[in-house]
């Protein structure tokens, strides 16, 4: 149940737009009643435009922005004079309200409005509330919508069957509040709430109200109804559902789009666990989207599979294979397991599942009320849906491993990946350091963006165990940086078989590892995968008193280049990079390790750096950036015809030539 959650106080400090953006906050901090990112709010102002003159402005949320996090500049100001005159037209198409739309604007760079914009201009209210709440949408779904909006409001509220987003829906609002002056709403039938008032606070209180007599009706005659039916089978044990996840996911997500700019979030809550075994939930998911706002996002239909555990996973990887079309749904219902949700980010994915929790309840509430009714086919059809931003990483929807991932090299490429689009997995033995390094991938480039494991890559079940966290949080794999690092060595006579284990085991087992790791979830995909191994110059070039680890460079080396014939049938590509000398920011680079290197040159710690400089042909220094645009060329489409190369970046070192 919604609450009044209005503070004059709070208010008070947030005052912009005449209270508009305190309200449009408040009204999506309750992600039950009020859907947080589609629904619209405008208000009425008067401004002075650049020659002086008093202007009527119309100040409505644009398309995209979150309500809890919106600021000023997240709305569209148009100018009203130039909007009302359009009430009088006989017909406007979509394309032609916005080309309209954007001839109106009173301050250029502000966000685009969206065809929403004329139910506020239509209507003649200082502030204008247009939501979706979930008891709302019940009622609106429900087969004698107009009767039972009756039931609950009287004559206070009107409702309007559906009619698609657009001009003709503004218009006949817009004269149907003329003919009716003394209405408080509109229940627009499959389409939402419509309320207003003289001022913020008023139609904030009003749009609570309205909605809490809706919830109070619609919970009153859903009581303990099964409204799904009853389980088909026993429930699955958390543990349980986790296991079939960890090997179902990549076969999914691999049938979803090609398996590219997919990525995949899991809900196994109890409404969604209700829904996916109960008897009647391939009949439900056939219903269509209770909107045209939450079909746009979720696509008209889910796709319910016809399985039960007892089949097995290879019965369910074939359904899911089968039961994909183009375009793909957003929503995968699987019994016993809940749902799949898929979208272009973690963001996009997480609240497709958000979206989808949110049906299920107007589901479950319309068929309380005597059964859902949500768009047909036609009518999903019929929608033109306003176009989204195009993304422009080339790396968008990628998921990327990186071993060794919380300093040097390794932070160096995860903040590199993100950058292109890619959702970065961290995995390393510092814990704090790489949180600190996810939080701030998330802060820049979007939620979710980031996610730090902790793991020693000498660690068989550690590393499994990543994997598996990164297929649960991701859905699998596209990128795997093989990166963790060790550094130490001595004369031969002076080797330790301590020392000689440690390099194998960090350097060329943990490699082992995460490569074969990597090589079962991305050959259950089906869609290739890249892996690059950053090894080093020490790979190809012999040198003195760095044996061991010098060994083990080879064997990552020659490791990538054996795995390249391994998983070429597969389109995985696997190539390595070959940095040198790269001192700052390195995890490795200790302070015993810069002494033992010095004393092997005969030259002070400090001029180590101009040392390695002076060393290379293009007498540079490198960086760990510089290591980071190589792995990114040769995880990306850039590269796609490339496999077992081995890129050098060192600023030239003869010796290591490649041959």
């Amino acid at each position: 149940m919604p609450q009044n959650l209005w503070d004059p106080q709070e208010a008070n400090h947030l005052l912009n737009l005449d209270g508009l953006v305190y309200r449009s906050r408040l009204s999506g901090r309750d992600n039950a009643s009020l859907y947080r990112f589609e629904g619209s709010t405008s208000a009425r102002l008067n401004r002075t435009d650049h020659m002086g003159r008093d202007t009527r402005l119309l100040a409505v949320k644009a398309c995209g922005p979150e309500q809890t996090a919106i600021t000023e500049s997240d709305f569209a100001l148009l100018r009203l004079d130039e909007i009302e005159p359009l009430f009088e037209r006989e017909t406007m198409t979509d394309a032609e309200v916005v080309v309209y739309l954007s001839r109106t604007v009173f301050e250029p760079g502000r966000p685009r409005p969206g065809l929403e914009t004329l139910l506020h201009a239509f209507i003649p209210h200082p502030h204008i509330d247009y939501t979706r709440p979930d008891a709302i949408l019940s009622l609106a779904c429900a087969p004698d919508a107009e009767r039972l909006v009756s039931a609950v409001y009287g004559t206070r509220l009107a409702f309007v069957p559906y009619q698609r987003p657009g001009f003709a829906l503004g218009q006949l609002v817009g004269r149907l509040m003329r003919q009716n002056p003394s209405l408080e709403g509109f229940i627009l039938g499959k389409n939402g709430l419509l309320t207003w008032g003289d001022d913020a606070r008023t139609c904030y209180e009003k749009t609570i109200a309205i909605i809490q007599e809706a919830e109070t009706y619609v919970q009153a005659r859903r009581g303990g109804i099964q409204v799904f039916g009853a389980p088909r089978f026993p429930a699955i044990s958390a543990a349980e559902r986790q296991e079939i996840l960890t090997q179902t996911l990549p076969v999914l997500r691999g049938a979803l789009s090609g398996g590219s700019g997919v990525i995949l979030s899991y809900d196994d809550s109890e409404a969604a666990l209700e829904l996916a075994s109960g008897a009647a939930a391939a009949t439900i998911g056939r219903q269509g989207a209770p909107c045209p706002e939450y079909a746009k996002h979720l696509r008209r239909l889910p796709l319910c599979v016809d399985w039960k555990p007892a089949d097995g996973l290879p019965a369910l990887h074939q359904k899911l294979r089968d039961g994909l079309s183009d375009p793909a749904p957003r929503i995968v219902i699987i019994p016993g397991l809940g749902l799949v949700c898929a979208g272009t980010d973690a963001r996009s994915a997480d609240q497709n599942c958000r979206l989808f929790r949110q049906t299920i309840n107007i589901m479950g509430g319309s068929l309380a009320l005597g059964g859902f009714e949500g768009l047909t086919e036609t009518e999903a059809l019929d929608l033109e849906h306003e176009t989204r931003p195009t993304p422009t990483g080339e790396l968008e929807g990628r998921v990327a491993l990186i071993t060794g991932g919380t300093s040097g090299i390794g932070q160096a490429a995860a903040y590199r990946l993100a950058q292109d689009g890619a959702h970065v997995v961290i995995l390393g033995r510092s814990r704090e350091r790489g949180e600190a390094i996810a939080a701030d991938i998330n802060r820049r480039h979007g939620h979710r963006r980031a996610l730090m494991i902790e793991a020693d890559m000498r660690d068989e079940a550690a590393v499994e165990a990543a994997f598996r966290q990164t297929v649960l949080t991701c859905g699998g794999l596209d990128i795997l940086v093989n990166n963790a690092g060790s550094a130490g060595g001595a004369p031969v006579e002076d080797t330790t078989l301590e020392m000689w284990q440690h390099n194998l085991d960090v350097l060329a087992t943990g490699y082992f590892l995460a490569a074969r790791a990597a090589f079962r979830v991305m050959k259950a995909q089906g869609t290739g995968g890249a892996m690059v191994f950053v090894a080093s110059k020490n790979s190809i070039a012999a040198g003195k008193g760095a044996a061991a680890y010098s060994a083990a460079k080879a064997a990552e080396v020659h490791l990538a280049r054996c795995l390249a014939e391994e998983g070429g049938a597969y389109g995985i590509r696997v190539n390595s990079v070959l940095p040198d000398a790269v001192i700052r920011g390195s995890g490795i680079w200790d302070s015993a390790w810069k002494e033992a290197r010095a004393r092997q040159y005969g030259i002070a710690v400090d001029d180590l750096y101009e040392f390695y400089r002076k060393r290379n042909t293009l007498k540079v220094e490198i960086l760990p950036e510089d290591i980071a645009e190589a792995i990114v060329f040769l995880a990306g489409p850039r590269s796609a015809k490339t496999t077992a190369a081995i890129l050098t970046v060192d600023g030239g070192v003869p010796t290591a030539y490649v041959r």
